[in-house]
């Protein structure tokens, strides 16, 4: 063929995309590829799979598609679909390469929302050079049933080095520390490392969130497990609750000394410690993990109270916060025993430095990532979320604040008085304001617990002993 017919040689939209347009009423208009096209407009699409099946994934050519943003979006991990199997679709439908399109590959869809900014977006047709111009109206009804979502990573935003090989040894040493980073969240995500909730556990969460909850179906949670049964007897009989009298049956416990809400945040907090073992190797002189969750929520109860009735957050959630501040502590030992050994040899030559630098810099994370990863893959309130993610930064403003918060708050008085890790650090006074608690009243707070500290650590011990 000449040099002349090659260049008369132009692609056409091929039979199968006309027919289909045509059924579904779109119109379009043909658009010879070339660099000057706007890339936000153009549609870039891919087939992706796993054991659950296909996915067609469309976003813009100026995006790049972030497989890890993606897998945090849908509960999938993903990879592109075999060569050998799309041209095996293609084949069928004579066409040479993907087009936009879901009802070729009977895949169900998800595209990047951003497209949606564009008046006009630019498809493939299935011929390699030649684009199918339509609106954005008819290329969501082309889309069919599809879901939208943001995992697009903009190429705008990836900086390249290309002229400053000077700068290539900490670019390296940041790229490792990111390879890391994402290599522990793979091993988070893998099922085998993360043991799934018992269906006692379950149970306890649907009672947390019932604002009618009974005392008989508490009652009945508990009493059909004997250990936390035991506790519960165990709890309300403690010196620290001073039961005006024998505790005969679990519906005593909670009826005449303990309370609904206090029996069910209780035992969430135990049985999901009860999911993660204590580890055996720990910080010399470290706070015991229970006893430095008792502290940290009664201390959280005292301030609460403290509070504007009309500014309180959820009492009981914000005591279960105080509860599990420390979770991703038991998920660090459980994911990374010869790393949590490292991290407590350097907890003990660094008492000036708070655990989580000292984890950030051996591992690339914290517990406190860690911790609040798992309650959102255990579907646990936002609130506790929030309060274990940001619970060291007294600056937090954002959703649900008042709950780290009040954590950060309780952490730093209780550090202040020798329990805990790091160094004696004030708290500023903006956050005594966001909460409406003056000095005066937070340090009365700790001062009650700490004047019950017998009390409490026997309280504390029960729990670790369960």
């Amino acid at each position: 063929m000449s040099k002349v017919a090659i260049a008369l040689a132009v692609p056409s939209t091929p039979p199968v995309i006309q027919q289909l347009l045509t059924e579904r009423a779109v119109a379009y208009r043909e658009v010879l590829d070339h660099p000057g096209l706007n890339p936000d407009s153009k549609v870039q699409a891919v087939l992706l799979d796993d054991s659950a099946g296909a996915l067609m994934v469309m976003f813009a050519q100026s995006q790049l598609l972030d497989l890890n943003r993606l897998a945090d979006l849908i509960g999938r991990r993903m990879t592109a679909v075999a060569q050998s199997r799309l041209r095996e679709i293609l084949d069928r439908h004579g066409l040479k390469q993907l087009p936009g399109l879901p009802a070729i590959t009977r895949s169900s869809c998800l595209y990047e929302e951003q497209l949606l900014q564009q008046p006009l977006l630019l498809i493939s047709s299935g011929e390699p050079g030649l684009l199918l111009e339509v609106t954005r109206e008819d290329f969501l009804r082309l889309l069919g049933v599809a879901n939208a979502g943001r995992f697009g990573e903009p190429l705008s935003e990836i900086i390249l080095n290309l002229n400053r090989p000077d700068d290539d040894s900490e670019a390296i040493t940041q790229a490792v520390k990111a390879f890391t980073a994402r290599r522990i969240q793979q091993r988070l995500e893998a099922t085998i490392e993360i043991p799934p909730l018992a269906e006692s556990v379950r149970k306890i969460m649907r009672l947390r969130v019932d604002p009618e909850v009974t005392i008989d179906e508490i009652t009945s949670v508990v009493e059909t497990d004997p250990a936390l049964a035991a506790q519960v007897m165990s709890w309300a009989s403690s010196s620290y609750y001073a039961a005006p009298s024998k505790i005969r049956s679990v519906e005593d416990a909670i009826v005449r000394v303990l309370g609904v809400d206090l029996v069910i945040n209780l035992a969430l907090s135990l049985s999901l410690g009860k999911t993660l073992s204590l580890p055996k190797d720990n910080p010399q002189s470290c706070t015991p993990y229970w006893q430095q969750s008792i502290y940290t929520a009664a201390v959280i109860e005292g301030l609460t109270r403290s509070m504007p009735r009309d500014k309180r957050p959820e009492t009981g959630l914000a005591y279960l916060a105080g509860l599990l501040h420390n979770f991703g502590y038991l998920l660090l030992a459980h994911v990374f025993p010869p790393h949590f050994s490292l991290i407590c040899r350097h907890l003990e030559v660094n008492p000036h430095v708070s655990h989580s630098m000292i984890e950030q810099h051996l591992l690339g994370i914290s517990r406190e990532q860690m911790g609040a990863w798992l309650m959102r893959h255990w579907g646990m309130p936002d609130e506790l979320t929030a309060a274990l993610r940001f619970q060291h930064d007294p600056d937090y403003i954002d959703a649900d604040a008042e709950y780290p918060n009040l954590v950060c708050m309780a952490l730093g008085l209780l550090r202040n008085r020798g329990v805990g890790h790091g160094a004696y650090a004030p708290l500023p006074d903006a956050l005594f304001e966001r909460l409406n608690v003056t000095r005066e009243k937070a340090e009365d707070a700790v001062n009650k617990v700490l004047e019950a500290e017998v009390l409490l650590r026997e309280l504390a011990n029960k729990f670790s002993q369960a």
